[in-house]
């Protein structure tokens, strides 16, 4: 009895929490006693460190009466402030300037996002795509009138729509489970990029809290919970541009409580021969409420829709014959509409000084209908190729995540587990070959899915001193079910898989300004619901292993470096063929490179900013010359120089640049890179602000995405696999007013 009960004696000091000294818990402000995140809390006494929560909440330990702390955050001037009482400590920050040369990397929470957040200080975003170009080597094309989700291009990764990349918005999916027009779609059009306050982003399949598509990366948006000023923005430009914004500031200088709502329209015919007719309507409001405790409620709700016409993508042999401009057309009927609602609640609680709770609760409704027509005349020489894919979806899910601080010994501890659901119904799930959008020659696939994914992780971080491991671990479940509505008799398929998925990550902090890191873990994508069941469940959730060795660097004080060599092994690459309705596995592959960016701050105003990034992509089972993987990227570069605030004027110069790449798998097919600049600069006058806007200000011809397929036209006998392309946008001005108020 005695030897059992020593035993459990020492298995509970393993796990008891060892106070250090008396904790003291206080909340970091703003001026505008909004709370700020992932400021630097340090005891000068004790050299104890803390970082705020969401809430702008810290727990520092080792802390009593007397002692000082030093409290700073990049963009605020730094703060000293003397211990009086441990238990409310109020700390306000001015806002100033940014200087890159007051950041120190091991001060950082996440050093990565602290750049993000710099660059949209310096270069805010005003459309949907500059909002998910600000993650560093992602690219992206449109090739649908401006109303289908961007091409995404990272690691290289075609990512189609969605299929590699996991793409959340304040805690909800943008990714579309086996969509109608391809799995993993995200449609990220819905966000008000005004509204957009911070973006997280992770490369790599690292991290627990990502599952499904997270194998290239994942990227989270947040948004705004307060807007300081109320403004009205109109923008006027070429092409009968139009597009107008507002948001208005609901509750002013309500205590511990924010308010708003934000509107945006866009209508546009574009560049194209045959008007575009696009127009997007977008609506958000967001409610924040801080209780006496700090706890954290949100209340959001968005609705936003789209509807456009398109002319396709064109093949490179009727330009380079004359019949059509880069800006024609084959088939001008092509286009769609779409739309979403959201609804979201989340609550952030401090259950105790070292446990938090963060969970949120969301509910959206989604409409999807597109025309296209890929190869015109190849399958119906008569009617032509036409297709139209559309859904309807409602999307339920919740996400919890419980954050716990304690001591092993002198280690300090820091262990998260998280829960998740989340459910579609979609129903009419459509593919059908259609004549001008309005006769329906032939339904190909129609039927109603049911799909359902719950998740589970723990993340342990363990630090001692410079060095810090996290292990965590990461279960997923998903339930496929499918009804296929051209089945004479009724007939649900369904199929189940649970999947594993560690992860690893080690960082040692050498100095105070350079950190070293290795990252590995397993990752993986799933498979339409369609191509499941009708595959008995092979290919459901093949996984990709995956490993980065990095730094991050600050060689010297106004200069940030950071870089990454990484590798990349995928068991099933997919690829969706739209007007099959299939996905067809094109077998493992691997993927290696380098990432190297960096920003510089040359003085108060004038800021420098890089990235580069090259792979190599291969598919493994395929014979040498003929492994190469359609439209992986090989080599990216971004760059630009930005003014921030300089005499009332701010703005700057950005390019892009995007390698030759292979268009087929042996390279006989080249898709064509580009390299596109744009200028903006404005100038605000107490409460107007003056703005203009130029793509491409150097007016070059551009693909914005290009594809090698097989088609025929009208007036041929034989088919032609060549390039057909969507063009980029030639010189494009744009003037724009902003009152704020």
């Amino acid at each position: 009895m005695m030897r059992k009960l020593s035993i459990l004696i020492v298995l509970a000091s393993c796990f008891v929490y060892v106070s250090k000294a008396q904790t003291a818990r206080g909340v970091v402000s703003n001026q505008l006693n909004q709370p700020l995140e992932a400021a630097y809390v340090y005891n000068l006494n004790s050299e104890s460190h803390a970082h705020t929560s969401e809430n702008g909440v810290f727990v520092i330990n080792d802390t009593k009466v007397g002692d000082s702390l030093r409290v700073g955050l990049l963009g605020y001037e730094t703060k000293i402030v003397v211990i009086t009482n441990t238990k409310s400590l109020s700390v306000i920050l001015e806002e100033k300037v940014f200087q890159l040369d007051e950041m120190v990397i091991r001060e950082e929470l996440n050093p990565v996002s602290t750049i993000t957040r710099l660059d949209l200080n310096v270069t805010p975003v005003n459309s949907s795509q500059e909002v998910l170009r600000k993650v560093p080597g992602l690219f992206i094309g449109q090739h649908a009138g401006g109303g289908k989700a961007e091409q995404i291009f990272l690691r290289g990764f075609d990512v189609d729509h969605g299929t590699d990349v996991t793409i959340g918005v304040d805690g909800m999916p943008v990714n579309m489970v086996s969509h109608a027009h391809g799995q993993g779609y995200s449609d990220l059009h819905f966000v008000i990029p005004e509204t957009v306050n911070k973006i997280d982003f992770g490369k790599g399949a690292y991290y627990a809290s990502e599952g499904d598509f997270n194998t290239a990366g994942y990227v989270n948006f947040k948004t705004k919970d307060f807007i300081g000023e109320s403004s009205v923005s109109l923008s006027l430009g070429q092409f009968n541009t139009l597009r107008t914004v507002g948001l208005f500031d609901l509750l002013e200088n309500t205590k511990s409580q924010n308010a708003y709502i934000a509107m945006e329209f866009i209508g546009t015919d574009g560049p194209f021969d045959s008007p575009q007719n696009f127009n997007r309507l977008n609506l958000f409001g967001k409610y924040v409420m801080y209780s006496p405790e700090n706890d954290k409620v949100t209340l959001s709700a968005s609705h936003f829709t789209s509807r456009w016409d398109a002319s396709g993508q064109i093949p490179q042999r009727e330009v380079d014959n004359g019949n059509i401009t880069r800006f024609g057309a084959i088939d001008d009927t092509e286009g769609g509409e779409t739309e979403r609602t959201n609804i979201n609640v989340a609550y952030d609680k401090y259950i105790s000084d070292q446990t938090k709770l963060k969970a949120n609760a969301f509910y959206s409704h989604y409409a999807f209908e597109l025309y296209s027509n890929f190869t015109f005349f190849l399958e119906d020489p008569i009617n032509g190729d036409q297709i139209k894919q559309k859904e309807d979806r409602q999307i339920f899910g919740v996400n919890a995540a419980l954050n716990h601080s304690t001591y092993l010994g002198d280690t300090e501890l820091n262990l998260t587990a998280g829960f998740g659901l989340r459910h579609d119904i979609i129903d009419d799930v459509e593919l059908s070959r259609t004549l001008n959008r309005t006769t329906t020659l032939e339904t190909i696939q129609l039927g109603d899915i049911n799909q359902t994914n719950i998740d589970a992780f723990v993340n342990a971080d363990f630090e001692f001193g410079k060095f810090r491991v996290a292990p965590a671990l990461r279960l997923d479940y998903f339930k496929f079910m499918y009804n296929d509505a051209l089945q004479t008799n009724y007939e649900k398929q369904s199929e189940t898989k649970t999947i594993l998925s560690p992860k690893l990550n080690f960082y040692f902090n050498a100095k105070d300004n350079f950190q070293v890191y290795l990252k590995s873990g397993l990752g993986f994508h799933s498979n339409d619901a369609r191509v499941v069941v009708a595959n008995s469940g092979e290919d459901i959730l093949p996984r990709s292993y995956g490993t980065d060795l990095g730094t991050i660097w600050k060689p010297f004080p106004k200069l940030v470096v950071n870089s990454a060599l990484w590798y990349l092994f995928l068991e099933q690459e997919f690829v969706y063929v739209g007007d099959a309705g299939i996905v067809e596995p094109s077998g493992k592959t691997r993927r290696y490179g380098l990432d190297l960016g960096l920003r510089y701050q040359i003085n108060d105003w004038l800021f420098l900013d890089s990235d580069a990034t090259y792979t190599n992509a291969r598919s493994i089972d395929e014979p040498e010359g003929e492994d190469f993987i359609p439209l992986a990227p090989d080599f990216t570069f971004t760059g630009g120089v930005s003014i921030d605030d300089f005499n009332g004027f701010s703005g700057g110069i950005r390019f892009r640049y995007l390698d030759d790449r292979p268009a087929n798998e042996d390279n006989s097919i080249v898709a064509d890179g580009y390299f596109v600049t744009d200028f903006n600069i404005n100038y605000r006058m107490k409460n107007v602000t003056l703005g203009l806007m130029v793509e491409n200000l150097f007016d070059v011809d551009w693909n914005e995405t290009q594809f090698a397929t097989e088609s025929r036209l009208q007036n041929e006998t034989q088919s032609v696999e060549e390039i057909h392309f969507t063009p980029g946008t030639p010189f494009f001005i744009r003037g724009i007013v902003t009152y704020n108020f």
